[in-house]
């Protein structure tokens, strides 16, 4: 069975093909702002996706974060969550087991939109002129998952990526594979905008990059999590603590990132020659969900 795996999404998939769920996911769709003040924003509005520090309660100790349903910014039509989900790729939204205050007793799951999808289909007005858009992430974060207020950069970033989306960024590629490498560049991208937004003086959106890499090396050691692996779960718990370390700073520097960086790039050399004997092999995969 898929959550027999330690993949955390594989604790909400319920897929005819869960090797192929578990080794790539849709065409992130995706167009880059030609204002680099807005490319940066929606690059951290990106981590922020992927992070779940940002939805709190119930959903952040589940693993939970907004591309669990939404994968690679577009929809999950194999997401299954028990008590939120009826058919798979639905979600009740007014839960009450995510939210004390739009939980309404109700069992009514509907349809995981693709965020990319069809225009005439959105409910939310992505005009920039507006703040419909930001109104609505915001509910959702602190409503809908009872999460915390978050950061502005981090929210104004949200709405930022959110709008990058759409189907005519999507150029006909329907699937991507998952590889360590596109995670080893997520853990960079963090760190890298944490320093920049650090050194502009908002230390609160900082920590929160911060935290955001963490957790997706939490999401690489999940693929290290099998005999052998061990070697590599060791670089990571190294790699995290050094984050932490940064992240709990009262004086943070740009020493303080350029000593992470010195031990990070050979640890991630390490890891990207392991990947092969890793869950990011189909093939290792495979062999797990037989054992």
């Amino acid at each position: 069975m898929p959550s027999a795996l330690p993949l955390r999404d594989s604790r909400w998939l319920q897929s005819p093909d869960p090797i192929a769920d578990l080794t790539h996911q849709p065409a992130e769709c995706r167009s880059s702002y030609a204002d680099p003040k807005l490319e940066r924003s929606a690059e951290v509005g990106r981590l922020a996706f992927r992070a779940p520090l940002l939805l709190g309660g119930q959903a952040a100790r589940a693993g939970l974060s907004c591309s669990a349903c939404h994968r690679n910014g577009r929809g999950n039509a194999h997401f299954h969550f028990p008590g939120i989900s009826g058919e798979p790729g639905t979600a009740d939204v007014t839960a009450s087991l995510m939210s004390s205050h739009r939980g309404d007793d109700l069992f009514n799951p509907r349809p995981i939109p693709d965020l990319a999808g069809n225009p005439a289909g959105r409910k939310v007005s992505r005009d920039p002129r507006r703040d419909d858009l930001k109104r609505f992430i915001e509910g959702l974060i602190t409503q809908e998952f009872d999460g915390p207020e978050p950061p502005p950069a981090v929210l104004d970033g949200l709405v930022a990526y959110v709008r990058s989306l759409s189907p005519d960024a999507c150029h006909g590629t329907r699937a991507e594979t998952i590889r360590l490498g596109a995670l080893l560049r997520e853990v960079d991208d963090a760190v890298r905008l944490a320093e920049l937004t650090h050194a502009a003086g908002d230390a609160a959106t900082a920590r929160f990059l911060i935290g955001a890499a963490r957790s997706t090396l939490g999401r690489i050691d999940e693929r290290f999590a099998l005999p052998g692996g061990e070697g590599s779960r060791k670089l990571l718990r190294e790699a995290d603590g050094d984050l932490k370390t940064i992240e709990l700073e009262d004086n943070v520097t740009s020493e303080s990132f350029a000593r992470w960086r010195s031990r990070w790039t050979a640890r991630a050399r390490q890891l990207r020659a392991a990947e092969p004997r890793s869950l990011f092999s189909a093939a290792m995969l495979r062999r797990a969900l037989t054992n």
